[in-house]
């Protein structure tokens, strides 16, 4: 595989001339990505750098894929306005138990090695810390975005939080990466991995990182925190439905980045919400099959387009009674957060019933089983008595 075709679609690389040089070694290379297991399910954002990861397996590289158990209590502050939130060793464990099975929907298993950092990280003593720590300068620290606005707006920031570009470094050291991939706001903490490493006697990983994707809000990255991701393990209908949400721009920029990744043709239809659909189907497809993308786009139609939900897959709905007022209706489907929130939504016509707005929240309706109930754009349920 051609050193262009390993480079392409990415952002930065740190540096091409050491990357060429690492090539000509003439041995598989040591290609480390990490994820800190902060939810229990991947996302479209890390579909596309495990897609470049899964190119250089194919040229004949290992994966080393590092599951950020220990740094996971930390919490990563990249991009982030205040302080992250560490997780429970409970919770960690268990998100992390979901990653292996599906990272190898996309790499291939058999040329890759999983590690999780805690191997080494909780291992370090005082002593170990506070040497790593004598190696990173802080004025170097408060250069990075996130922190120096922090910084200027006299946002907290703790010592912890300086620890995690530190700590994520060292896993490079830990494992003797060759090259550490990652979206571009990692840049910073890869390229402190490259100094420590220099620091205990190692040719220093070349850094390559790709374009963010950005979330289902089209405004922030995608992030299983910030609740704008894809879950690559969602069922079809959910992953099609996130999908043609999202603004036109940003389908755009999804085909540009995930189309080769999704087996996207070149050319996208003119119609936006063609666009939609062919990106959608392609996500369906590409994580659950064909059959399910094309079931995934019927019920879509059915239920947006052709307004047909005779057949439309969704979700059963048994109401206490066979006659409730409207407010109480919605109130049990336990979609809308308050009362209040619940009669405006009424009152403004996003509630009906087969299609029929139910606008008065006070209004008592009789029920019957098969009904169609619409609360809000996007939410269906099928009642049944």
């Amino acid at each position: 595989m051609s050193v262009e075709l390993l480079l392409s679609g990415l952002t930065h690389v740190h540096t091409r001339e050491e990357f060429t040089k690492k090539l000509a070694l003439g041995r598989p290379l040591r290609v480390k990505l990490g994820f800190d297991p902060s939810a229990p399910d991947l996302h479209l954002g890390h579909a596309l750098v495990l897609a470049k990861v899964r190119q250089f397996q194919e040229a004949g590289h290992l994966a080393v894929i590092i599951v950020g158990d220990y740094t996971a209590r930390v919490g990563d502050p990249t991009g982030r306005s205040k302080t992250r939130p560490a997780l429970e060793p409970e919770v960690i464990e268990q998100n992390a138990k979901t990653y292996t099975d599906q990272v190898f929907q996309i790499i291939d298993p058999k040329k890759t090695e999983i590690r999780h950092n805690g191997e080494w990280l909780a291992k370090l003593t005082c002593a170990d810390l506070l040497r790593l720590n004598g190696q990173v300068n802080v004025a170097r620290l408060l250069e990075r975005d996130d922190f120096s606005k922090r910084h200027r707006e006299g946002v907290p920031i703790s010592l912890a939080e300086f620890q995690y570009p530190v700590l994520q470094g060292y896993d490079s050291v830990a494992v003797q990466s060759d090259i550490e991939l990652g979206g571009n706001d990692q840049l910073f903490n890869n390229l402190v991995g490259r100094d420590l490493q220099r620091q205990a006697g190692q040719e220093p990983q070349v850094v390559l990182v790709t374009a963010l994707l950005t979330g289902t809000d089209g405004k922030q990255k995608m992030s299983k925190s910030l609740g704008n991701h894809i879950g690559i393990t969602e069922p079809p209908t959910e992953i099609f439905g996130k999908v043609m949400s999202i603004p036109d721009e940003t389908c755009a920029l999804w085909r540009d980045l995930l189309g080769s990744f999704l087996g996207l043709p070149k050319e996208s239809p003119s119609h936006p919400m063609e666009a939609k659909k062919e990106l959608a189907a392609a996500a369906v497809r590409r994580f659950h099959g064909e059959s399910a993308a094309t079931a995934a786009r019927s019920d879509f139609e059915a239920k947006f387009s052709k307004k047909d939900l005779t057949t439309a897959e969704m979700e059963s709905f048994r109401p206490s009674s066979a006659t409730l007022s409207v407010a109480k209706l919605v109130q049990e489907t336990k979609t809308i957060a308050s009362n209040s929130e619940a009669r405006r939504l009424i009152t403004q016509g996003g509630v009906k019933l087969d299609g029929t707005k139910l606008a008065d929240p006070q209004a008592e309706i009789s029920l019957q089983t098969g009904q169609v109930l619409q609360v809000g754009k996007k939410t269906f349920f099928r009642i049944h008595l």
